[in-house]
Order: structure tokens, then sequence, then C-alpha cells
């Protein structure tokens, strides 16, 4: 999208509202991350305003956080507990803090976020970095394998007597980008949340997760351990450290 700079997207407006439009499953997110994370510590990147970090340190689980928006995360500082979280403020590919955690998630399709195959890659490498050695590294994301083969299409989020609530997108096979507008027409005005995002397949994840050294130990179509098919439209992937690379033919290799 000309003009979208994705480290300008989540500013004071959009922190504000954000939390407007939770998606319910946040129970069920932070029940899975609590029993992923064992003692713990856990690190989310893209922590934003606490939505899992909080309820997941309220079960016990130390949790750190990696953010871009200095909005979102005074969001976060303004809730109940959210200034016991250490947050570093910063490029979640890039940023690398001194601990190491049982536990780094990335959720809500936030990988997208990412516009080009190789930040998504670095986001990968950097998630192993911070692993334990026995740590688990769960990305959450859509399946985009519906609407964007449409080219361009426009989804209705809702329509009421007062506000109608439009997300035009057009999609870049060549690229992988989803352009999208968020639009609020309301009796008081127009709102646009324009949003650019890297669409991935769980394949290429995988691929992307063999470069940092990570390997799958489980995929599920939700939360709650659902089977993983061809009609899933999410996916929550658990992915752990490669064993130690050994020569073709030799005992033990992997």
């Amino acid at each position: 999208m000309q003009g979208f700079d994705p480290f300008s997207s989540f500013g004071p407006d959009v922190a504000a509202r954000y939390d407007e439009d939770l998606r319910g499953d946040e129970d069920e997110t932070v029940g899975l991350l609590t029993e992923l994370a064992g003692e713990g510590p856990a690190l989310e990147l893209a922590i934003g305003t606490g939505r899992v970090a909080l309820p997941l340190s309220a079960r016990g689980v130390r949790v750190d956080g990696i953010e871009q928006s200095e909005a979102m995360v005074e969001r976060l500082r303004a809730k109940p507990g959210g200034g016991e979280l250490d947050v570093a403020v910063g490029d979640m590919a890039r940023v690398e803090l001194p601990g190491r955690y049982a536990l780094v998630y990335l959720v809500f399709n936030t990988i997208h976020n990412l516009l080009t195959q190789d930040e998504q890659v670095r986001c990968f490498e950097n998630a192993a970095r911070h692993l334990e050695p026995d740590g688990v590294f769960v990305v959450e994301t859509g399946v985009p394998w519906r609407g964007p083969r449409e080219g361009a299409y426009v989804e209705v989020g809702a329509v009421a007597l007062d506000e109608v609530r439009l997300s035009p997108h057009t999609y870049d096979a060549m690229t992988q980008v989803l352009d999208i507008n968020h639009m609020r027409l309301s009796t008081s005005g127009i709102t646009m949340s324009p949003i650019s995002l890297r669409l991935v397949y769980p394949s290429e994840l995988d691929l992307m997760a063999r470069i940092a050294g990570l390997r799958l130990r489980h995929r599920w179509g939700g939360w709650k351990k659902e089977p993983f098919t061809h009609e899933s439209r999410r996916h929550v992937s658990v992915y752990e450290r490669r064993p130690a690379w050994r020569p073709s033919g030799a005992r033990g290799a992997p």
C-alpha cells in the first residue's frame, strides 16, 4: 500500500481503540500458553496492550515483551499490572533481550505485519535466540487459502443504524502482501485504519523455522488443540529446537 509505514501504523488512535474488538478466545489462548510455559518465563513478541500478556501474568507466568509502538505500551502501562511487565520498545525481529525463555509467542496474525520474507525469517531467528534449550516458540495466525485468491474483495464487519464497518482488500500474489483498509462509517464521521500484511502459509513458516534451527512439534487448528485440517481457518504452531546436525548415516542422526 503506497505510503504505508508498518512502524507507525499502531499510533495513539489505533492504540486507543485496539481493545474494542477482542476476539473472545483470550481465555483459551492464555490457558494453552500457560500449559506450554510451564514454570516460565515467557516472552511475547508484539505485546501490544497486554491483551494476552496480562492474564498470562496473572496466572503466575513471568512475562516480558517486545513492542514497536510506544502508544501501545502506554495503554499496557495504564492497565492494572501493566507497570510490572518488562517491555522493550523496538522491532520484534531485531531486539535481543538478555534473558532466555521457556516460551516465546507471537499471536493474532502478527507475523504478517512483517512485510518481507527476509524480515519474517529474521523474526524466527530472533525468537530462537531467546529460547531456553527446551523452550518453544508458538505462532498463531490465519490460513490464507480462501479470500486472497479472489484478488480484490470487501468484507462487511457490521451493519447498524448508526454505523457500518467495511474492509476493502487487495492481494498481490507475487509478494503475498494483502492491503486492507478497515473503515468505520458512522453518523459522527468516517475513520480509516489501513494496514498491509504479508500472508504466509504454514509450510512456509515451517521452512522459516528450519532456517532458524527449529522444527515443528505440534500444529493445531485452534487454542483448544483442535485438529488442523484443510477446513481450518487458523493454526497454532509450536516449534522447538532441532537436534544438533550430524553427518548422514551417523548414529542417532535426525
